[in-house]
């Protein structure tokens, strides 16, 4: 039995000691303590709802929660911070504190997370030389002005506050290309006053690769293989064992499978590894959603880009709802700690607010010239590159590359599209260029003609070797019969609150017709007439009864705004099918949706109360 009812984080205000390893066990000033942790992070779960699944987690028997800092949401442009609003990290830990949870903060600079670029900036690829990741001095510069601005707002918060442990960087063993760089991450930490236990964390292969003296490494896996917590002796010797993430689901891939991991086994394997000693972290407790354009990326045999939703088929779901996953555990947890738990909070109930018309549209082509003014270049330039945000360069969405060409023929990529680009002539849809589809033809016509091809950033790869090659747009030149495109006007649509408030002011909406092919911006109302609740919407085929035939049309990919906030994007192939679309992101009365819309729109949504995340399999 462990009973940690009175470690809790206020009791022990102005600790001297902290978490520390004696003989194979953690002591917490002074006193046997375990870490029964779960990973939540504050940038994929609405401000409103940070503390209800901090609560949830306490009534789940856990005691600690586990966070990582994204750099790229906290300096999105080079050299301006934000620790504001959803990024107020001080606002999280100290609700942490006030809810009995300890923290264990997971700073990076790398993340990896199936967030873009392992939370690296975007920025830092402009630097043609740039090898993330390394004590190279481009990349170290970044971190030490970005640590000088996150490590005065951490701090603080060690013995007057809920940390009791920082991570060194993030499974560095699984990339390990500079022997100098743990040390380098390790002392920029402690320059800056980290004194909480530092530790490590990889899997069992990147174990004895990603050790830096005088931080406690620890091991992630899903399946508890023979011998694997003992392998932890091998690399440190007498020092308590701990899995910093075990993996209680798995995350999803557009075009793949909705992943679950049986309740069950997780349970079983959670009890075993808590039999053996060891202490243990939950990743994910509640995994929440990669809103926006934020969403990571797998390069193995193919480019694979993740889905918006992140609920991981985690303890709790998306929404925060229980899981059988969470009442296994608390009554796991509640047997070892042999103390009442707290009651579980009430669920939210969702809401299924019905259809919602989109009843006016404006095509992309329309809204270019008085919205976007282009940047002109001889030559492509890939988005992060291109002179915008305060030559920070454009981080996410889409860009548009517009040359003029005579007559048609062989269109050739070079397989310089990253990641995904629709070809069109003049305004005619001519096809599609990806990693596996390289050429297209395109048809002869009279005279000078406009060839637009509109690249779409999919989210850059989180993890792996490959960090130094995730620019995107396009990165070298295409051709047209052998001969490279030249003089381009390149417009970028990051889809920025900005943008997304002056494209309601613009000229030119109508009525939508009843078959339209895009790119297109869409715009619908959902009134709403007492408190709002969470909702998820569904964008699905209807019928259309106007063409010589019946068929069904519409939504085919694209993303969805509600007032203002960018819910991720949607595509037809799935796994998923709904986007969740929190309560406190809507108001009473009328909410703005806008949808843009790459290829075939719908003329209606639906507002659904339960989550569709596709057809499911279980991790093998």
């Amino acid at each position: 039995r462990f009973n940690w009812s009175e470690l809790i984080p206020m009791r022990l205000w102005g600790r001297t000691l902290g978490l520390q390893t004696e003989n194979s066990q953690f002591l917490l000033e002074g006193m046997p303590f375990r870490i029964f942790g779960g990973s939540m992070h504050y940038f994929r779960v609405p401000r409103e709802y940070w503390e209800d699944r901090m609560l949830k987690m306490k009534a789940c028997g856990l005691n600690t929660l586990t966070t990582y800092v994204p750099w790229n949401l906290h300096e999105q442009t080079r050299g301006k911070f934000d620790f504001t609003q959803d990024l107020d990290l001080e606002a999280f830990l100290s609700l942490a504190a006030k809810n009995g949870l300890w923290v264990i903060l997971r700073p990076g600079p790398y993340i990896c997370s199936e967030w873009d670029l392992g939370g690296l900036p975007s920025w830092l690829l402009q630097d043609p030389e740039m090898q993330l990741r390394t004590t190279y001095k481009g990349f170290t510069e970044a971190v030490d002005a970005y640590f000088d601005h996150l490590m005065p707002i951490v701090v603080p918060l060690q013995a007057r506050g809920p940390i009791i442990a920082v991570q060194v960087e993030n499974e560095y063993g699984s990339y390990a290309k500079d022997p100098n760089y743990m040390a380098y991450v390790k002392m920029a930490l402690l320059s800056r006053g980290i004194v909480e236990l530092l530790m490590t964390s990889d899997n069992k292969n990147g174990l004895s690769f990603g050790l830096v003296e005088g931080a406690l490494a620890t091991v992630n896996f899903q399946k508890l293989e023979p011998g694997v917590l003992k392998y932890l002796d091998t690399v440190q010797r007498d020092q308590p064992k701990m899995v910093m993430e075990y993996w209680t689901g798995w995350f999803d891939n557009w075009g793949g499978p909705h992943y679950v991991f049986d309740a069950d086994e997780m349970v079983n394997t959670v009890a075993s590894i808590l039999k053996l000693g060891a202490s243990i972290n939950l990743y994910m407790f509640h995994g929440g959603t990669n809103f926006g354009f934020m969403n990571g990326a797998l390069e193995t045999d193919e480019y694979k880009s993740d889905v918006t939703s992140y609920d991981y088929d985690a303890v709790l779901t998306e929404a925060g709802d229980y899981t059988s996953k969470f009442f296994k555990l608390r009554q796991l947890f509640s047997a070892i700690i042999g103390q009442p738990l707290p009651l579980p909070p009430m669920i939210e109930s969702k809401a299924s607010y019905g259809a919602i018309l989109l009843h006016q549209y404006i095509s992309l082509w329309d809204v270019l010239p008085s919205l976007i003014q282009p940047v002109k270049s001889e030559f492509p330039v890939n988005m992060e590159n291109l002179h915008l945000n305060d030559s920070s360069g454009q981080s996410y969405g889409y860009v548009l590359y517009e040359t003029v060409i005579f007559g048609g023929g062989h269109l050739h990529s070079r397989d310089h599209v990253r990641d995904r680009a629709q070809v069109f002539v003049n305004t005619m849809y001519v096809g599609e260029l990806d990693y596996n589809t390289v050429e297209l033809s395109l048809p002869e016509g009279q005279g000078f003609r406009q060839l637009r091809l509109l690249v779409e950033n999919r989210g850059r790869v989180n993890y792996g070797l490959a960090l130094n090659e995730q620019r995107k747009g396009l990165i070298g030149d295409v051709f047209l019969n052998k001969t490279p495109l030249r003089n381009f006007k390149i417009y970028s649509l990051e889809m920025k609150p900005d943008f997304m408030k002056s494209l309601q002011q613009v000229a030119g909406w109508s009525a939508v017709p009843d078959y339209f092919v895009g790119p297109a911006f869409f715009r619908g109302r959902l009134w709403i007439e007492h408190q709002p609740q969470d909702t998820f919407l569904k964008l699905q085929a209807s019928l259309c009864l106007s063409l010589p035939f019946f068929s069904f049309k519409g939504w085919e990919k694209g993303v969805v705004f509600v007032n203002g906030h960018n819910l991720g994007r949607y595509w037809k192939i799935g796994p998923q099918e709904t986007l969740y679309l929190p309560g406190p992101w809507l108001q009473k009365g009328n909410n703005e949706i806008v949808i843009f819309e790459e290829r075939t729109a719908g003329r209606i949504i639906q507002s659904v109360d339960i989550p569709y995340l596709g057809r499911t399999q279980y991790v093998d």
